[in-house]
């Protein structure tokens, strides 16, 4: 058995800091105090000066997705690897089954795809269609295989869009096994239409994506969404929360006491509209994604809904289109593969725009990049935790460190980077998989198949409390004069 010990740092946690040592024994933390006896042989990694914290879990991946045509340029071990330098060690990615086809057999292909990752991962398995074989394999991978979320993509029209009757049947099916229902909320009819109205006003070019995607349609859709999950007593995850509209429906829900949790995408918080208008199409078609860039009040709505709690969790979305790719849309904004990169970038760009400008404590971080995703997706305290016994998945952070972001240095399989000539301080010195060093003094040092797949088990404890506080028992008959 192997034995490491991290020296000299601050260990923050979602709950707050202690100066401490971390032993390490094998994959997993063993023990944290000051000035810890370790067994002879002990490996000593130095953190003096820097904060060591639980690694970064990012909740919305999209590695190698067939998607609008082609196929995102980022594999499983190009990725996760990408994510392990910036501080990332788990992600959290995406079945997305094609309609008509069965959701168990595409969980099957993604877990092969994703052998050769070089970091932890799980999946979210999206519902893209309704039967009872939907039914019965959500079932099989609820109990045998550790899926807990399902995925409901409410744009996309004539493609992967779940229409309402879908939605319900998936939601109440998620209620009976214990699982939780995220959503892409875009009204997806609305979007179909704006489309070809603005493609027909002559407007063909990236700058036509965010005129069809407006606030409104995300606004429209997150209410729906939640409003079907509060009659269902479903809890819900809303995914890259981008605009005041959505934030206000969360906002409302959480204070009505429903269970509703919502991510937003480091890049939504930093990144305005703007880039839609770059005279160089290249560049203003690797800002297409969906929803889109919002204007800069949305930024500081969304900050603040991270700041209160409204917002728990985030993420990055990533999903990687190089430049011919995006080429593909060159004379159609519509046909522009959707997506943007980030998995490498986001600790990175929060704790420059969060903790350095005082948005967020040290605690807060580690909270909204780790901890509250690996709690609300039943991950924790194997994830997201500094505890004896979890899994030795460790950034040691360098909060002076700085960096400038570049598609010339980062690790990210694409031609392009989202943040190209951002300077940020704070940075991923040393990063852990469990107890392994896959990051230190700027080289990768992962590992081709060395990730393991999280297994994440229902909430049955969710759902008793549910029922009861939305009325869901057998219904009483009512006497009614009839005088």
């Amino acid at each position: 058995m192997t034995y490491k010990v991290i020296r000299g740092g601050t260990v923050v946690t979602a709950d707050g800091e202690q100066r401490a040592d971390v032993l390490i024994q094998g994959e997993k933390i063993a023990a944290l105090g000051l000035d810890l006896d370790v067994p002879a042989g002990t490996q000593e990694i130095d953190a003096s000066g820097a904060y060591v914290m639980p690694g970064g879990i990012d909740p919305h991946t999209h590695m190698e997705l067939p998607f609008m045509g082609t196929v995102a340029s980022e594999n499983f071990y190009t990725g996760t690897s990408a994510a392990m330098a910036g501080g990332t060690t788990s992600i959290i990615d995406f079945v997305i089954p094609s309609p008509q086809t069965s959701i168990l057999s595409a969980y099957h292909q993604w877990r092969e795809w994703a052998k050769k990752a070089a970091g932890d991962y799980s999946f979210h398995v999206a519902i893209t269609w309704w039967d009872e074989s939907v039914s019965e394999e959500m079932g099989t991978l609820v109990r045998d295989h550790g899926v807990n979320s399902f995925k409901h993509f409410m744009a996309y029209k004539n493609a992967i869009m779940c229409d309402d009757e879908t939605l319900v049947n998936s939601f109440r099916r998620a209620q009976e096994l214990g699982a939780l229902c995220t959503v892409h909320a875009e009204n997806g009819e609305l979007v179909y239409r704006l489309q070809q109205d603005i493609y027909d006003k002559g407007i063909h070019g990236p700058e036509g994506h965010p005129l069809s995607r407006p606030p409104e349609v995300e606004g429209e859709a997150a209410n729906r969404a939640i409003r079907i999950a509060e009659v269902l007593g479903v809890p819900l995850y809303l995914v890259h929360t981008s605009c005041i509209d959505a934030l206000e429906a969360v906002t409302r829900a959480r204070l009505e006491g429903q269970r509703v949790f919502a991510e937003v995408l480091a890049q939504h918080l930093v990144i305005d509209d703007s880039v839609y208008r770059n005279p160089d199409w290249n560049a203003a078609a690797h800002y297409v994604m969906s929803p889109p860039f919002r204007s800069s009040e949305h930024q500081e709505a969304l900050w603040r809904g991270l700041q209160s709690g409204m917002l728990q969790t985030t993420a990055t979305d990533h999903c990687c289109f190089c430049t011919d790719q995006k080429q593909m849309g060159i004379d159609d904004f519509r046909k522009i593969p959707n997506g943007t990169a980030g998995v490498e970038d986001r600790m990175s760009v929060l704790w420059h725009h969060g903790v350095r400008s005082g948005k967020l404590t040290p605690s807060e971080f580690v909270a909204v990049t780790s901890t509250n995703t690996a709690r609300i997706f039943n991950m924790y305290p194997q994830k997201g935790s500094m505890n004896p016994g979890a899994d030795a998945d460790i950034v040691i952070w360098d909060p002076q460190a700085t960096r400038t972001i570049s598609k010339d240095t980062h690790h990210q399989n694409i031609d392009f980077n989202i943040f190209e000539g951002m300077e940020v301080t704070g940075n991923a010195a040393v990063t852990l998989s469990r107890g392994s060093v896959v990051w230190q003094n700027g080289q990768l040092n992962t590992v081709e198949g060395a990730g393991r797949y999280i297994n994440r088990p229902p909430f049955p404890y969710y759902w008793d409390s549910l029922v009861k506080r939305n009325h869901l028992a057998e219904p009483t008959k009512v006497e009614r004069n009839k005088g």
